[in-house]
């Protein structure tokens, strides 16, 4: 696996996929800024070396070229975050980016023009991409977030690179995190899985069942699981047409010894409202007309000691809508639990969209191991699929 460690960037330009795509709050400016964070040690590495940066990624989903998605509205925040000036190219494509480029001097960077303005980007259009081609002598795909796209940036311009494509430091950590997990780990495996839905994760599960030893099944997935048992589950969330995967599920994962936990209990509520009165209950037993919004305190009881036998952790989806903060303890008490054991020497995880959410929101981001930037593409790893992004690097 090539990364930007393996090339001196010396008087070279290095074409950067990067993923800029940042929250922006009505006034355009950047409400989290973790992902030009995550992309710093890749683009300093190569002006250290003395090369130059040509910066290329897509902001938000842009029908054409849009004012509100333009790329120019993030260039102070990336100049907070590099220290550097950063040009900007008004299209991506065209003779200004052209002449730009060819003017880049070392220890410079450039910002292309959002590329999602034009079409051919999530075509995955060859002749657009090898236009892109032509501002680098190195081609750098630091964008996990987009790697499961086989768009031109991500993917197809990597051809006109045979000898001169790497990985950046995020997209190689990426790598390096999951396959630790998947391929890599120190028993006792865990993987917990939460949020709403079963058929979301199916292929996950089936994936990961060969290669843990414990699997936590949390949120409103896991009343799919317990009506599949003969559970009274009110009026909570379920996926009635996946009840017979459900118990295939629990059948395969007895057959390969692996443990599965769900919860016991549900903090119930009779409304689907922060407001909303609650009572403790057995998750098999929720009355009509209230639904489980988050894990039980036995529940948690029972979470924690797995979690804290576990070598490697793999956290990804919530236990409990922590959104609502009178729901979010269980996700909280998770979070706590998982960072205690990493504390003690495990390796955890964590990835999908709403895990990183929460696990910002409550501070444990520098109290797990690792927390991935790509909600689809590390779902699609976990199933074990090979992403576009990757394999056209590893070719």
């Amino acid at each position: 696996m090539k990364t930007i460690n393996d090339f001196n960037f010396e008087n070279k330009k290095a074409l950067i996929r990067v993923d800029f795509n940042v929250p922006l709050n009505d006034n355009f400016e950047v409400t989290d800024a973790t992902r030009i964070i995550s992309a710093k040690p890749t683009i300093i590495k190569i002006l250290e070396d003395g090369g130059s940066c040509v910066l290329m990624s897509h902001l938000g989903r842009p029908k054409g070229a849009q004012e509100e998605f333009s790329l120019k509205h993030i260039i102070s925040e990336i100049e907070d975050v590099l220290g550097v000036e950063v040009k900007f190219a008004s299209d991506c494509i065209g003779e200004e980016a052209v002449q730009k480029a060819e003017a880049l001097q070392p220890g410079q960077i450039l910002l292309l023009e959002n590329l999602r303005f034009h079409d051919e980007e999530k075509k995955g259009d060859e002749a657009f991409a090898e236009k892109l081609s032509k501002y680098g002598d190195i081609y750098v795909n630091d964008a996990f977030g987009t790697a499961h796209r086989a768009h031109a940036s991500t993917t197809i311009v990597a051809q006109f690179f045979p000898e001169a494509k790497c990985f950046g430091s995020l997209l190689a950590k990426e790598i390096e995190s999951i396959d630790k997990v998947l391929n890599n780990s120190e028993k006792p495996v865990l993987a917990v899985l939460g949020g709403a839905k079963v058929s979301s994760k199916i292929t996950v599960i089936e994936n990961i069942l060969d290669k843990v030893d414990h699997l936590i099944i949390g949120g409103g997935m896991s009343f799919t699981f317990i009506k599949a048992q003969g559970g009274k589950i009110g009026n909570s969330i379920c996926e009635d047409d996946k009840m017979e995967l459900a118990l295939d599920i629990l059948k395969q994962a007895e057959a390969k010894n692996v443990q599965v936990h769900i919860p016991v209990d549900v903090v119930a509520a009779d409304d689907f409202s922060n407001d909303a009165n609650t009572q403790v209950v057995d998750i098999n037993q929720i009355p009509d007309g209230w639904q489980g919004i988050d894990a039980g305190p036995r529940t948690l009881e029972n979470f924690d000691k797995v979690v804290n036998q576990c070598k490697t952790i793999l956290w990804n989806g919530p236990l409990g809508v922590f959104e609502m903060e009178n729901f979010a303890q269980g996700t909280i008490a998770l979070g706590h639990s998982i960072a205690n054991s990493t504390k003690n020497g495990a390796f955890s995880l964590v990835g999908g969209g709403d895990s990183v959410a929460a696990v910002k929101q409550f501070g444990f981001e520098d109290k797990v191991s690792y927390v991935s930037t790509g909600g689809g593409a590390m779902l699609e790893s976990l199933e074990g699929k090979t992403l576009p992004g990757i394999a056209a690097i590893l070719s």
